[in-house]
């Protein structure tokens, strides 16, 4: 309810060692209907089977996963502030990409060193 209530989309489904029937995450993170999966474990947590069945689903499907509430808050920052348009001309690169490109002037080590 709260994400609705917040504007972000989003679909009831059932916990993956209980399904009643109705929707499966894991046939949606299978079938790519899932471009992200959050999934913060926590010694809390009840659901430690469900839990695992949908970070390793995930995880062997290629799903973005994260599983770190202060990365989670910090991707929800950095998404209000491209939506807002405050962060603009930003393309996303691999970190070996970046490597490529950087010059020494860029660099904060030695050229040379393995980075």
């Amino acid at each position: 309810d709260m994400l609705n209530e917040n504007g972000v989309p989003c679909k009831e489904v059932d916990y993956p060692t209980e399904a009643t029937g109705g929707v499966d995450p894991l046939a949606m993170i299978r079938e790519d209907d899932i471009g992200l999966v959050i999934n913060v474990p926590s010694y809390k947590s009840k659901r430690l089977e469900d839990n695992y069945l949908m970070r390793r689903t995930a995880v062997d499907f290629g799903v973005p996963l994260m599983t770190n509430l202060q990365l989670v808050k910090c991707f929800a920052d950095a998404v209000h502030k491209h939506k807002k348009g405050e962060m603009l001309d930003l393309d996303a690169k691999t970190l070996f990409e970046h490597y490529e490109e950087e010059t020494s002037e860029d660099a904060w080590t030695d050229v040379n060193e393995f980075h």
